[in-house]
Formats: structure tokens, C-alpha cells, sequence
């Protein structure tokens, strides 16, 4: 006669097969949540690229002269498709400092002396421009980028049309 048997091999494989069930639950898991991840993080930084290629735009005009609020639309990708949608506001002038030189000597004078003729000054201005990015399916924003420029050399009328605060 045979010895009655308790069931114990069961049991333990039924234990085991639950571990191993759950260990690979838990790395699908993971492995989703690390994809997610990775793919926000692109997302990101394609929308700082974007950003930084508006401004880019917006810098490369007129933008100290007549300063205007901008909708660029940006394919990152280049198939053809907008990818973002990057709002500029108005670039807003911080600051203006006055370079006054005449001849390289570094001085301006308005004083009439005989034989000296001296330019007229020109002021370095500071510009913060600020870009928002938003995806160009769901027009949800994704990043807002501050960008701050400095542009050299404007003559004092387009200085004080454009950037009329206090003048250091």
C-alpha cells in the first residue's frame, strides 16, 4: 500500500509560480513607467529646442526697433508637420546703457570745439524674451522659456522708442 501523499510539491509550485508571476509583472511594470519617462524627458527637451529656435528667429530681425509678440510654428522633426506651436510675447527692454565714444577716444561731447567732430552715442539694451511652447495636437503647453539678449549699438532715438526705461 502506498504512503498517503500531503500535497507539499503542489503547494510549493503554486508559491513558485505566483513569485515568478509577480516578478515579472513588476518588471513589465517598471519597464512601462522607465518608458514614460524617457519619452516626457524627450518631449521636453524637443520643446526647449523648439523654444530656442523661435527666438532665435525673433533675434535674428528687428526685434529692438519695433518690438512685436510672435506665433511660431516649428516642424523639430522635418516631415513636414508642426510638431510645436512657440507663442513670443513682446520682447520686453530691461535696461539701456549709454556707449558714448567719439573717434575711439571714449568720450562724448555735445560742446562745438573747432576741428572735432564727435558721434553721437549708442546704448547696449538688455531684452528678455520669453517663449511658450505648446504641442501643435493638443495645444497643451509644455515649456515656457526665458531668454535673456543683449543688443549693441542702437542709436538713441530707436533707444528711446524702444526701450524707454531708466537709462544707467
Amino acid at each position: 500500500m502506498k504512503p498517503r501523499q500531503q500535497g507539499a510539491t503542489l503547494v510549493v509550485g503554486l508559491i513558485m509560480l505566483a513569485l515568478i508571476t509577480l516578478t515579472v509583472t513588476t518588471a513589465l511594470t517598471l519597464s512601462s513607467t522607465n518608458l514614460k519617462s524617457v519619452g516626457n524627458m524627450q518631449v521636453r527637451n524637443e520643446a526647449i529646442a523648439a523654444a530656442n529656435n523661435a527666438i532665435e528667429q525673433v533675434i535674428s530681425g528687428p526685434f529692438a526697433v519695433t518690438p512685436a509678440s510672435s506665433q511660431i510654428q516649428i516642424d523639430i522633426d522635418n516631415d513636414n508637420t508642426v510638431d510645436y506651436i512657440v507663442n513670443v510675447s513682446v520682447p520686453t527692454c530691461l535696461y539701456n546703457i549709454s556707449e558714448t565714444t567719439s573717434n575711439g577716444t571714449g568720450f562724448y561731447t555735445d560742446v562745438e570745439t573747432p576741428g572735432f567732430e564727435a558721434a553721437p552715442p549708442t546704448f547696449n539694451t538688455l531684452w528678455d524674451i520669453t517663449a511658450v511652447v505648446s504641442d501643435a495636437r493638443s495645444n497643451t503647453t509644455i515649456v515656457t522659456v526665458h531668454q535673456g539678449v543683449r543688443r549693441s549699438q542702437l542709436p538713441q532715438l530707436q533707444t528711446s522708442a524702444s526701450c524707454p526705461g531708466p537709462t544707467t
